[in-house]
Formats: structure tokens, C-alpha cells, sequence
């Protein structure tokens, strides 16, 4: 009696030890199943609105591709682009599914444009509708200009610096010949930056890219000519497609990771600048833009 006593002790103290045990050996193994399904999921990660900070969307796509129960990622652009650097650090995340094998295939929207184009670039496939929005190769900046009016109202900047171009856009004087051409050589070289990642992303030569990086806007079916985009469909095809290349049946789960405090203050600034277009010049980080305009 007491030797059966001692063996339920020792089974109920392992029991947690075997059951983390057997935990671990399904979260590591590729090919986990119970009952005959497989365990594997699909990752959705969203890009909607005007791209100002990359953060939120790069920890969740980070977050999939270091997940082994995540076997593939559907990446919904619905955006015109935005910042510079929040676009290249997007961009580069996207880019690392590649190295690592993960299959990550971009569903384009209404508008996947500049920033947004670019971003999707990296993706093993991308879909497009046919009415949809994109391209948009090129860079811009937006700089206000008060000098006119500061005069009218009688108001006079005066403007302290070290640095001969330190004051280079200030919005309370005019941009004389030099200046002019120190911000064209900033933007010359981003849009050189931007048509060179592109190249890359999508495997074909820089000259290719260069003859339709001139700012147009294509169609999904023109941009399907052009080897922008790989097929036309849209969510539902991309997400079949996926689906076919993890190997997954229509029951896999897709699941998305993402902070509703950020999504509800990115919902608010895109609605605000949808009914004032021009209130994007003055929220927006100042620097050259991919962003459709």
C-alpha cells in the first residue's frame, strides 16, 4: 500500500515536468499536429493610412516570423505611403522573410503606393485588384512658406545659425540658387535609395525599375505589364494562395497581434487628414516623403 502511495506522489510531482515537457516539443516541432491537424497558423498583419511610425507594424511582423506555430504571413496594404525611414524599416522586416524562408505574400487594397509599393516589394508575391492604386516610384517634400504673410502682419524672424545651410527650409525666407540644389541632391539620392531597394526586392535589374520611377501611378493591371505586382486577386486569393504554399487547409486559424491603443490613434490621425488633407504637412515629421500626393 504504501509503495502504490509513493509511485501517485512521484506521478502527480512529474506531472507537470512531463506535460512542459511534451508543451516544448510541440512549439519546436515544424510538422506538430494533434488528432491528425496541424497546428501551424497564419499570420495577418495590416498597414492602413499614411505610414508615420513603423513600430507597431514591424514588432508584429517580427513576432511572426520568430514564431514556429506561424508557417506564412498575409501583409494587407491599404496605404498611400509616408516617412521615409518608418518605410525602409518596414521594408527591411519584410526583406528578412525572405532570408529566413517564410513565405510572406502582400494583398494590396485601394491604394498601395509609394511607401506602401515599396514596403510590399520584399513579399514572396504580391496581389493586386485591378482597380488598385500603386507605383508611385519617387519622393517629395512639402515645405510651407510664411514669408509673405509674416510681412503682411507685420511680424520679423530673425534667424541666428553656425552652419551656412543650417536654416535651409525654413519656412520665413526664400531658397536661393544653392539651397535649391543641396535639397534636389537629398531627394536624388532617397528616390535613388527607394528604386535600388525595389530592384532588389523583386529580383530584376535597377534600369527596369528607373524606366517607371518617375512618380505615375499605375493600375494593379497595369502594374502587372510592368512586374510590379506578380497576379491580380485580392484578400481572398492572396490568403488561398498562402494557404497553398504552407501546405494549410481552410480550417488553419489566422490570427493578428495588435495594440488597439495604436490602432485607434492611428484610425483617428488618418480620418483627421481625410478631412484636411493639408493638416499632414504640419503633423508629419519634416524630411522627403514616399508618398503618393
Amino acid at each position: 500500500m504504501k509503495n502504490i502511495q509513493k509511485v501517485i506522489i512521484v506521478g502527480i510531482l512529474l506531472l507537470p515536468v512531463i506535460l512542459g515537457a511534451f508543451i516544448a516539443g510541440r512549439g519546436s516541432s515544424p510538422e506538430a499536429s494533434f488528432g491528425g491537424s496541424t497546428l501551424k497558423k497564419i499570420g495577418l498583419v495590416r498597414v492602413d493610412g499614411i505610414i508615420m511610425d513603423g513600430e507597431e507594424v514591424i514588432k508584429q511582423l517580427r513576432s511572426f516570423r520568430n514564431d514556429n506555430s506561424i508557417a506564412g504571413v498575409l501583409l494587407k496594404v491599404n496605404s498611400p505611403g509616408g516617412a521615409v525611414a518608418p518605410s525602409q524599416e518596414i521594408y527591411t522586416e519584410v526583406l528578412n522573410y525572405q532570408q529566413q524562408n517564410k513565405p510572406l505574400i502582400v494583398s494590396m487594397g485601394t491604394v498601395a503606393a509609394s511607401g506602401g509599393y515599396y514596403i510590399s516589394s520584399p513579399a514572396k508575391k504580391i496581389f493586386a485588384d485591378p482597380g488598385t492604386l500603386t507605383g508611385s516610384i519617387g519622393v517629395i517634400m512639402t515645405l510651407p512658406m510664411y514669408e509673405t504673410l509674416a510681412k503682411k502682419v507685420g511680424v520679423e524672424i530673425r534667424t541666428y545659425k553656425a552652419g551656412k545651410f543650417k536654416d535651409l527650409t525654413s519656412p520665413y525666407k526664400s531658397m536661393g540658387a544653392s539651397e535649391q540644389a543641396l535639397l534636389q541632391g537629398m531627394l536624388d539620392d532617397t528616390h535613388d535609395q527607394f528604386i535600388g531597394d525595389v530592384a532588389t526586392a523583386r529580383n530584376l535589374p535597377y534600369d527596369s525599375i528607373k524606366l517607371y520611377a518617375d512618380g505615375r501611378v499605375f493600375t494593379g493591371r497595369q502594374a502587372l505589364k510592368t512586374r510590379l505586382v506578380d497576379t491580380l486577386g485580392g484578400y481572398h486569393d492572396a490568403l488561398r494562395y498562402l494557404r497553398h504554399v504552407t501546405g494549410l487547409s481552410d480550417k488553419a486559424k489566422i490570427i493578428e497581434r495588435t495594440d488597439k491603443t495604436t490602432l485607434f490613434r492611428e484610425w483617428l490621425t488618418e480620418e483627421t487628414v481625410k478631412v484636411f488633407p493639408g493638416l499632414y504637412t504640419l503633423i508629419s515629421k519634416p524630411g522627403p516623403q514616399f508618398l503618393m500626393n
